[in-house]
């Protein structure tokens, strides 16, 4: 597990509220600084904890209706599911710490 899942809309589903392990969804936008900075994160993340969550990058110009629903009024904005339901969320760059930190609270949840 190498690198996040880069999925659109109609991928969704089966990928995210379909999925057997818990999933971190990165919603970014290639206009956006703060999302370069944390380009290089998911990729870490995902490479260190893909087998216990799954990464899934969303763009989120090309997919309105899954920002309008999960209301990402911002980018960076990362939503964990579980089990189909969203968990918890988070809005804005953040730093390598407090988004392992996150990752772990939801993997323990």
């Amino acid at each position: 597990m190498g690198s996040p899942l880069v999925i659109g809309e109609a991928q969704f589903e089966a990928e995210v509220l379909q999925s057997e392990k818990p999933v971190m969804v990165y919603f970014w936008a290639a206009w956006c600084g703060p999302c370069r900075l944390m380009a290089p994160m998911m990729e870490k993340l995902a490479a260190s904890h893909g087998d216990q969550i799954k990464i899934v990058k969303m763009e989120v110009d090309p997919n309105p209706q899954v920002v309008a629903k999960y209301k990402v009024e911002g980018v960076p904005a990362l939503r964990f599911f579980r089990a189909g339901d969203l968990q918890s969320s988070a809005e804005g760059a953040i730093s390598p710490a407090a988004l392992e930190a996150l990752v772990n609270n939801h993997l323990a949840a």
